[in-house]
């Protein structure tokens, strides 16, 4: 705990406080909530190094798919076997694992540090961890986002909101993977999955709702782009593929007459 406190969570207190004195500059009262989203987004960008070494590049995408492509050909018959093989060729990359363990290593470490400063740290105990050169801030902290929800306490709008984004971003994450998903992966991510994460926030404080929230929205976003440009690469390498090949056929048949 002596750790914890000094270099992880009073940092993120420090950082999450002087964001919410920043929205006073451009909204009649500062807004915890909007802070929690600029809070979020720096967190991921922050993390977007990892989550690019994580993710597959275009290059990368492409030759797996033609790589599953020529399973799916060589196994039809035997479909246990080919999804096994599927999943070797998607584990051949140690360091994306590792950046994806740390990734989520960092995403928990937040979520407990916002557990703590929605439900006790921002109503007055943890005030003493702000630094010295940090701007006052007017006491007690506006916990109401957008003049609404209490971000100290559940909501339950808000804790259906993220459980649709969850449900939103696993069904991108299934849909542009090489490996087309099973029934089965598809209800316990894209069904089962949010269900349980309703169950499990039902009772935290909606501070990390919105986090949650945001945080997804700059994954599905990152998704989708990343998506897009992948389908722009694959097209180009067809396009090259046709046009090597076409000029390859064409000296064929001439030799032959």
């Amino acid at each position: 705990m002596n750790f914890f406190i000094p270099y992880i969570y009073q940092p993120f207190f420090n950082i999450l406080v002087g964001l919410y004195s920043l929205t006073g500059n451009f909204l009649e009262t500062p807004d915890m909530g909007i802070a929690v989203i600029f809070f979020a987004v720096a967190v991921r960008l922050i993390l977007l190094p990892f989550d690019l070494v994580a993710e597959r590049s275009d290059e990368e995408k492409f030759r797996i798919a033609q790589r599953v492509s020529e399973l799916k050909k060589e196994y039809t018959d035997n479909p246990i076997v080919l999804r096994d093989q599927i999943r070797v060729v998607m584990r051949q990359s140690p360091g994306a694992i590792l950046s994806e363990m740390f990734t989520v290593l960092v995403q928990l470490t937040i979520i407990i540090v916002l557990y703590r400063i929605f439900s006790t740290g921002l109503e007055g105990e943890d005030m003493h961890l702000l630094y010295s050169f940090m701007p006052a801030v007017e006491e007690p902290v506006n916990l109401l986002f957008l003049g609404k929800y209490d971000l100290s306490h559940t909501n339950s709008t808000l804790n259906l909101i993220q459980s649709i984004m969850i449900a939103i971003s696993e069904y991108i994450h299934l849909n542009v993977s090489p490996i087309k998903p099973s029934r089965r992966e598809f209800l316990s991510l894209v069904i089962i999955f949010p269900i349980v994460c309703f169950l499990v926030f039902m009772f935290l404080p909606s501070g990390k709702k919105v986090f949650i929230i945001a945080s997804l929205g700059f994954t599905i976003v990152l998704r989708l782009i990343k998506h897009v440009s992948y389908l722009y690469f694959s097209s180009k390498q067809a396009q090259q593929t046709e046009a090597v090949v076409i000029p390859t056929t064409t000296e064929t048949l001439q030799k032959e007459v």
